[in-house]
């Protein structure tokens, strides 16, 4: 198996499903996450890569057709699977809405089940892979009865971790050390710009340790007054405050077992910084109005786009606790850093946007991509979303997106590479043989500074082998420690 998948059961009685989740994940290697109510699943299918869900038929509180029915919609590529009552006439009528892929009736037959599962996951592959296969084909079956614009490419698609989507090196770096980060229970720090992903990267560590199946609660502490965060993370006793009509339990303590991101800790003031130091040394929760403290066993993740070492060295931030908060430290680049991403994150968002939108998109125009990956994007990754979404939506349907309603600033950005890099650079030499030498020889100089000598990364920008990179190193005598 390529990847762990993700099997998500939605049922009220979790207890009843227990040998099932065990089968699963002991037999097969599955990662299964349980759901009792359509809030809380519906929260997975957003937060989570799901692969296959499995969901109880339900009763007037919950009903599971329904739920397969909406994500039909919503995520269809996900494997639907439908657990009935023993008896009933309800079988056609819930296949049919939530078009499953399998039916079965209680009482559960876990290996009966399980193998459903198996078949399912198998058959979502296949078809997955026929759709890459069909793309490949497209553009010359099309071509018999319809001519496109010259620039039309084909994209691959990109790598997940959960619902980040990257094709960069620094991204698939990051992503594999935050899958190892996430089997510690380490505090984890997140830094980058606003809009890169941060908040994703902290739902996909949670997701992925073995806190998964506790809550995953969420506290933005920007432009929060003391009082307030202090309720919201501490909790508080009835009369505590003006206004503390009833007891507030707080998060550390609804967490207890599970994660708590704090987003903008830059933000927090010294004072509340000491009460959260405090929590991060002893675990120790103090409601606000009672004596009494309580110890919950919670992991903080931590996210800032300032930078905390800055804050620190200005004293804006305590040290003691910025060392606790980074027991492993992440840097999310910007969008303009990781530009192999673009077209990863714009082929992602077109078919996300075109589905919600009930839009057939073709494909996106090697134009459009072009006049992306030159535009800095200083929303990151959020900003292209919203550009796409834009697109999508004035896009015809059965077209492609192309730079037509693409935003003035996005098409008048500068173009990026060797024509504003090389301005002013003049061949040397009086024959084309030397001239064109000269040049080439400034183009590898360049890349390999740019790279700081990293030849790997050198020779795949140049569209050489790393073999064909050495061979031009020896030929023009480049040396990292000379090269002008």
């Amino acid at each position: 198996m390529d990847r762990e998948y993700t099997i998500l059961i939605v049922a009220r009685d979790e207890g009843a499903w227990t040998e099932l989740s065990e089968v699963m994940a002991d037999r097969s290697g599955y990662r299964v996450l349980v759901a009792t109510t359509e809030t809380e699943a519906q929260q997975l299918t957003r937060d989570v890569h799901i692969d296959l869900v499995v969901a109880d038929e339900g009763n007037k509180d919950f009903d599971g057709c329904e739920f397969l029915s909406n994500l039909r919609v919503s995520h269809p590529d996900i494997v639907r699977v439908l657990v009935l009552a023993k008896s009933g006439n309800r079988q056609s009528k819930g296949v049919k809405e939530a078009s499953v892929y399998q039916y079965v009736r209680k009482p559960l037959d876990v290996e009966q089940i399980a193998l459903i599962v198996k078949r399912g996951l198998e058959s979502r592959e296949l078809a997955r892979r026929h759709r890459l296969i069909s793309r490949e084909f497209k553009m010359s079956d099309e071509s018999i009865a319809y001519h496109p614009p010259h620039d039309l490419r084909l994209i691959h698609e990109g790598q997940q971790f959960e619902k980040l989507v990257y094709a960069s090196e620094k991204m698939a770096t990051i992503c594999e050390m935050a899958k190892t980060s996430a089997k510690t229970d380490l505090p984890i720090l997140i830094q980058g710009e606003t809009g890169t992903g941060k908040e994703l990267l902290a739902r996909a560590i949670h997701y992925n340790s073995s806190r998964k199946s506790s809550p995953l609660l969420m506290q933005n502490c920007g432009g929060m007054n003391d009082d307030l965060l202090q309720s919201e993370l501490f909790g508080h006793k009835r009369g505590a405050f003006t206004g503390a009509i009833s007891d507030r339990l707080g998060l550390f303590r609804a967490a207890d077992g599970g994660t708590v991101f704090l987003d903008e800790i830059s933000e927090v003031s010294p004072s509340f910084q000491v009460s959260l130091l405090r929590f991060l040394q002893e675990g120790e929760v103090k409601p606000l109005g009672s004596d009494r403290t309580i110890h919950s066993n919670v992991r903080i993740i931590a996210a800032s786009n300032r930078p905390l070492s800055q804050l620190v060295a200005t004293r804006e931030f305590r040290r003691d606790l910025y060392y606790r908060l980074k027991g492993i430290e992440f840097e999310v680049p910007p969008l303009r850093d990781r530009v192999a991403d673009i077209s990863a994150l714009a082929e992602f968002f077109a078919a996300k946007h075109s589905e919600s939108m009930g839009r057939k998109i073709l494909g996106l125009s090697a134009n459009l991509l072009e006049k992306l990956s030159h535009y800095d994007f200083p929303g990151n990754v959020r900003e292209l979303e919203n550009e796409i979404r834009r697109l999508v939506a004035l896009t015809g349907d059965g077209e492609y997106l192309t730079t037509r309603h693409l935003s003035p600033n996005i098409q008048d950005a500068p173009r990026r590479g060797a024509s504003n890099r090389d301005r002013g650079f003049v061949p040397e030499g009086k024959t084309l043989k030397d001239q064109v030498e000269s040049l080439e020889r400034h183009l590898v100089e360049q890349t390999l500074k740019r790279y700081r000598w990293n030849q790997s990364k050198a020779a795949e920008e140049l569209g050489l082998s790393r073999v064909g990179l050495s061979n031009k190193i020896r030929r023009y005598r480049l040396d990292e420690e000379n090269a002008s």
